[in-house]
């Protein structure tokens, strides 16, 4: 049963992409002119990703702490990263901000074409090249006053416990001496494993935005920035998988 309804997702997600996409492209076409950092289009790219969530009636998301984020200015947010549902779970943030992300996935037919619309970063991972120009793109953007998202631990957690951080997202804040956003993500490793495509039958997923911490409080020391970052992400999952598991429902 669970491969069947899997089956129909995913045919499901092949399929509203072609007018989701549609959209997207209307949307650039008519704000492109006005809007030079493309924060509506990231907002309907918000909606294409959360359609996903609103017509599964047993899928359930809640984002705590949202009203934190800054509508307009620099800002580095930095997530716990377990599964590619994650991606649909903090699309439903609702603010503007660019995706750093794997340079493959901008070759994905509507989905890749979109983020080519929004401009978001590109990376190939362990290329010191694309690594160099990754942090250039994402400075230009934090000049601009447009939040950069990243995921520290640089690819899925393969069983959803929170890995070693990496320096970037942390360099960057440093570099611009501005804000960075916590975010702690649970229950998405359940929605989709990260090896495989059989999607469980109900979801419960939540994000939970963090009070932000401040660089300057850190001196030049990266490592205690990055190790203060993450234990504050491992602390607010726990928090959140408790939770969880509490709400699941007992044996009959």
């Amino acid at each position: 049963m669970k491969a069947f309804l899997s089956g129909l997702f995913w045919a499901f997600f092949a399929l509203s992409c072609v007018p989701l996409f549609a959209g997207a492209l209307l949307v650039w076409l008519l704000t492109s002119p006005f809007d030079r950092n493309g924060r509506l289009l990231h907002l309907y790219s918000c909606f294409w990703a959360q359609v996903y969530f609103y017509v599964n009636p047993v899928w359930r998301l809640r984002v705590e702490g949202r009203q934190r984020l800054p509508w307009h200015g620099a800002a580095v947010l930095a997530s716990n990263h377990a599964s590619l549902a994650d991606i649909l779970v903090l699309f439903g943030l609702y603010r503007p901000y660019k995706w750093v992300s794997k340079a493959s996935n901008f070759r994905l037919p509507f989905i890749g074409w979109n983020m080519r619309l929004n401009r978001y970063v590109r990376l190939v991972r362990g290329d010191p090249d694309s690594i160099a120009k990754m942090m250039a793109d994402s400075e230009a953007w934090l000049d601009r006053g447009v939040p950069v998202l990243l995921f520290p631990e640089g690819t899925r957690s393969p069983d959803g416990q929170v890995k070693a951080f990496k320096d970037g997202a942390f360099r960057l804040a440093m570099a611009k001496q501005c804000l960075l956003y916590p975010i702690a993500l649970a229950g998405t490793a359940d929605v989709l494993p990260k090896h495989g495509l059989v999607l469980r039958q109900r979801a419960n997923c939540r994000a939970r935005v963090l009070e932000p911490v401040d660089p300057a409080a850190f001196g030049t020391d990266v490592a205690a920035f990055r190790e203060e970052v993450r234990a504050r992400i491992i602390a607010a999952k726990a928090d959140l998988d408790a939770q969880l598991a509490r709400e699941r429902p007992g044996p009959a």
